[in-house]
């Protein structure tokens, strides 16, 4: 008890952040999970990349990130065997805990949203999805909730397109948002 009489908190100790990189049809993806579930997905891990962002969840959740033991991936094995099945085809839909973290107001609404509500093999424009969250004139803020996604193909911000049909933007590069898109048979396969 404090000097007001009110109960003080004891100091959060920062929890477990497990990561490993694991291989994709988009090339090399950073998993990274906590207790509470996946935190971050980042593309392209190769490994000046991967130190980056490890360095960079390191700050923002405040306790550093080990690697996952081979065999013994713990909070990232359902992670892995399901993003596994995604990418072979055989699952359409992610059934994961997710830590929320990494994202917060209006921008974690959006994807909360993008998450619930566009089912794969569909797609939504960004002036819809502004509109299914209560804010019809925010296309370009949830073009910039999809630019911060910190978990990305689970959280599908690949399905977000312009308006007039446009891949628009994409974290991953549109080679990659067009590869996802084709995956789940929105667009043609690509020829090469």
């Amino acid at each position: 008890m404090n000097s007001n009489g009110q109960f003080e908190q004891a100091p959060q100790e920062p929890g477990r952040v497990v990561w490993a990189v694991v291989g994709s049809d988009i090339g090399p993806l950073l998993l990274a999970a906590t207790d509470q579930g996946l935190v971050n997905v980042v593309f392209h891990a190769d490994e000046a990349l991967r130190d980056r962002a490890l360095r960079g969840l390191a700050a923002r959740l405040g306790a550093e990130p080990t690697p996952a033991r081979p065999g013994e991936t713990g909070p990232l094995a359902e992670p892995i065997r399901q993003l596994e099945a995604y990418f072979a085809g055989e699952l359409r839909a992610f059934e994961l805990p997710l830590d929320w973290t990494l994202s917060s107001g209006f921008n974690r609404q959006v994807l909360r949203e993008l998450e619930a509500t566009v089912p794969y093999g569909t797609v939504v424009g960004y002036g819809d999805l502004a509109e299914r969250v209560g804010q019809p004139r925010a296309a370009q803020a949830v073009g910039a909730a999809m630019g911060s996604n910190p978990l990305p193909v689970v959280v599908p911000c690949h399905r977000v397109v312009e308006s007039d049909g446009g891949l628009g933007g994409f974290g991953g590069g549109l080679e990659t948002k067009r590869k996802l898109l084709a995956l789940e048979g929105v667009l043609p396969q690509p020829l090469f």
